[in-house]
Order: C-alpha cells, then structure tokens, then sequence
C-alpha cells in the first residue's frame, strides 16, 4: 500500500503524551504502511523516540512546537496568538500536503475556529461539521451530526450536513443508500420549526439523499436511520444527555449497593455493565469525532481520551484517508448543485 502520513498533536488532551505516544506506538506496529509526524515540545517528543527500535524511529518526524493551546482558551485568542502550537502545526501540515490527515484531543473550539481558518471549506459547504458514531439496538451504529460545531445552523447548512453524513455512512460503514433522517419533536411532517420544515423540503426534493423523515430524541438509538441530523446545540446536548444518564445510573447503583450484601453483590455485578455501555455511548471518546466539510481530515478525539480510545481516532483517520471522504463530499456536493440548477 503507498505510504500514509498522519499528523498528531502530542499536547492535546488531560491525560499527558504519554497516551499519544502508546495509541502511535500501536498504531505504527500494526498499519506497516503508517509513518507519522509528532508535534510538540521537542524534548519530551526525543526522549520517547530514542527509546524505540529503529524501524519504528525511521517512520516518525518529529515537529518542534514550543506553544501550546490551552483546554480553556478562548478559540479567538488561540487563532491569533498561538501560531507555534501543536495544534495549529497539525492543520498546517495538512493544508501543506506534508500530512494526509490530522489529529487532537486538544480544546475543541479552538481546533474548529483553526481548523476553518487553515484548511477552508469545500466549495459548496457553508460550514464544517462535527460527526461521529453512535452505538444502536443490535450492535448497530447512526453517523450523527452536528455535535457542537455550529450553534445555528439554517436548513442549508443542515441539508449540507445531511450530504456530508450521507457520504460517511456510505464510504466508511459500506451502506447502499443510508437513511437520513432529522431530529425533530414529532414524527408527523406537520411538526418542528421553521427551520426543520423547510431542511426536510429540500431533502425530499433531492434525488441524491435517501431522505426517510423526522426521528425523534427516543429513535436515536433505535437503528431507523443511518445517519440523524440536526444542529449544534441539540446535537450537543443530546450527546451530553445520555452520557449523563448513563453516569447517573452508575452512580444511582452504588448508591444501592450500601443497603444490605445482597444489593451489593448485585452492583458488583451490573457496574462493570453500565460502565462498559458508558464508553459506547460516548461518541467522540470510542469513535473519535470528524470534523467534516473541511479541505483536509481532522478527526478530534475526547479530551480524556484514554491510549485505546485515541487509537479508535487514529484508525477513524486512516479510514477517511484511504477512503478520500473530503473529495467524495466535493462530487456529491457538486453533483446536489448541479441537480437544483438543471
């Protein structure tokens, strides 16, 4: 296979390098045709690759970046003042063509507002969004979008979206024809606002999207759809909702576990359960989230993310990679204009 360079942001992320390195160390161990270039605080970056055996040392490139951006910096103060960060460096690399594609576990607001600035939308889509995988019924799996890339958003860049997921779940899950739905508050065509109304009109006009209607917040997990759009602000809190809920079940169940032995034995039982289905149901942490739309693959992995979790983002980069999602998003976006103005 010809060669595949990825570009990782080693200071991204609560947990330290450390986790960056083992998931690259994996990675590099088991895709032979995976070279990589590291950026970060060159010291830190030497001291680990010294270590390595040679084979390993010959696939990596080491970038120095003496800044770094902070998980709670303002995304405006980040694009302007941290043009030496690890972060920036990623998209540049990719802008570049010296890396095929990126990744960070860095503040997700300053990577959207670089990464939009660095790489430019495709033409024809108005803004980036944030997507990733959500587990299902029967060990099944929805492309949803937008997980907070975009607050507002009007039926254009929703219909966008709906291209843009569509392309996903067809290249990089192998489904003929994905069911699009929108997240609505009824099923029934006369509800939801304005703007819902008027994404599900251009949808239904559209010859190239599998359009199948409104699901609602219960029909997310329900394996309807392939791929469930909607904006920023529900997206993202409906990723934070059930990821609550699940923790709180958790914690409701160690409650209970205080009563008597019996309950006790019983929560020893069902935590490791209730935790296992946690992770699942925290999309950018098991899958990694892409940041799709842009001239270029960003893939954002969760903040805490652990080494497993930022390996599940390294193979979400190597997939767009090979399966070259950002051109397929430009000729299916291109062939959707070319419908309208026929």
């Amino acid at each position: 296979m010809s060669r595949l360079t990825l570009a990782l942001d080693i200071m991204g992320g609560d947990n330290g390098p450390h986790i960056i390195f083992d998931a690259a160390l994996t990675a590099l161990q088991k895709t032979p045709h995976l070279h990589l270039i590291l950026c970060g605080p060159l010291t830190i970056m030497s001291q680990w690759l010294n270590k390595q055996l040679p084979n390993i040392q010959a696939r990596i490139r080491l970038c120095d970046c003496p800044q770094q951006v902070a998980m709670d910096e303002a995304p405006a103060h980040a694009l302007r003042y941290k043009k030496q960060s690890s972060m920036r460096r990623i998209l540049d690399l990719v802008h570049n063509n010296e890396a095929d594609a990126c990744i960070s576990s860095g503040n997700t607001g300053a990577l959207l507002a670089i990464a939009n600035y660095v790489l430019k939308t495709l033409p024809g889509i108005d803004r980036p969004a944030l997507v990733s995988l959500v587990p299902t019924i029967n060990n099944g799996k929805v492309y949803f979008l937008d997980l907070g890339a975009n607050i507002n958003c009007d039926s254009e860049v929703l219909f966008q979206y709906a291209v843009m997921g569509s392309v996903l779940a067809e290249q990089i899950a192998d489904i003929k024809q994905p069911k699009v739905a929108l997240l609505n508050v009824g099923s029934e065509e006369i509800k939801g606002n304005d703007q819902v109304k008027q994404t599900a009109k251009l949808l239904t006009d559209s010859q190239h999207i599998n359009y199948i209607g409104y699901v609602e917040g219960n029909d997310i997990f329900s394996q309807k759809a392939d791929v469930i759009v909607t904006d920023g602000f529900v997206g993202n809190i409906a990723m934070k909702s059930w990821e609550g809920l699940v923790n709180f079940a958790i914690q409701e169940v160690r409650k209970a576990s205080q009563h008597n032995w019996l309950s006790k034995i019983v929560a020893n039982i069902a935590i490791p359960f209730f935790r296992s289905i946690y992770l699942r149901m925290k999309p950018d942490q098991y899958n990694g989230a892409s940041l799709i739309g842009l001239r270029g693959i960003v893939v954002k992995s969760h903040g805490n993310a652990s080494s497993e979790s930022f390996l599940y983002a390294i193979r979400e980069a190597i997939e767009q990679v090979e399966m070259r999602v950002p051109d397929k998003i430009k000729d299916k976006i291109e062939a959707v204009l070319m419908e309208r103005h026929e």
